[in-house]
């Protein structure tokens, strides 16, 4: 059974989406304080986090960033704020999605299976004898063990991060806009904010490109989307 960590300090709210979570299966912990939480998030074995970002003890931000720093499972971060500041920022430190309170338990039901179904079928299946490379310029992606080298120095990315990355280097030359690369990756076609696309291109930019200014990898289309440049 799948287990799920959520970190919210509002105990109603956990407590409902806890139950519309074991209605569907999963088995799931709550933890109401940040420390706790980043505790439990770093010394248990967790299939995804949801993340609230508003928290005693340490927020959501810098919780995101420290579970980042040693694991790279699926974040769901929700929150009361919508300003966009504060989703850019989520998911540049490594959430993989941003939900806006209010929002019903179904829906979020719905995002946790979609990501935790992308992730085990990335992650649960390499059992070829031989990893599979993906090597363009000096940039090698290795998709068998997740990993992500330029030049021979190792690029320590986020799950979707390596997930987009890959699929716009086996898809050379191909111009994609960013709902094209938003249901690929997201596996979500609505349900979802297509801005989540441009944060993690930048993020993938800063670890790949020498000038992110004048890209050598990844090249916007103004008006259309991005394309891996070969």
């Amino acid at each position: 059974m799948s287990r799920i960590l959520i970190v919210e300090d509002e105990v109603a709210i956990a407590d409902l989406e806890k139950d519309y979570l074991e209605l569907s299966d999963f088995e799931v912990d709550i933890e109401n304080d940040g420390l706790a939480g980043l505790q439990a998030a770093l010394n248990r074995d967790y299939d995804l986090i949801i993340l609230d970002l508003m928290l005693p003890g340490m927020d959501g931000f810098e919780i995101c960033k420290k579970i980042r720093e040693q694991k790279n499972i699926p974040i769901l971060m929700v929150s009361a704020k919508k300003d966009d500041i504060d989703k850019i920022r989520g998911l540049g430190l490594g959430a993989d999605d941003y939900m806006t309170k209010p929002f019903s338990p179904s829906e979020l039901v719905a995002r946790v299976k979609a990501h935790m179904a992308r992730y085990e079928r990335l992650v649960g299946t390499n059992q070829k004898p031989q990893n599979d490379i993906v090597e363009i310029r000096g940039l090698r992606i290795d998709k068998t063990a997740r990993r992500v080298y330029l030049n021979g120095e190792e690029k320590i990315f986020t799950t979707k991060e390596f997930d987009l990355l890959t699929f716009l280097a086996e898809n050379p030359n191909h111009v994609f806009t960013k709902e094209e690369l938003f249901r690929e990756i997201w596996d979500m076609d609505s349900i979802g904010d297509i801005a989540t696309v441009t944060v993690h291109i930048k993020k993938i930019r800063e670890k790949v490109e020498e000038n992110t200014a004048k890209p050598e990898y990844i090249e916007t289309i103004w008006g259309v989307g991005y394309r891996f440049k070969v």
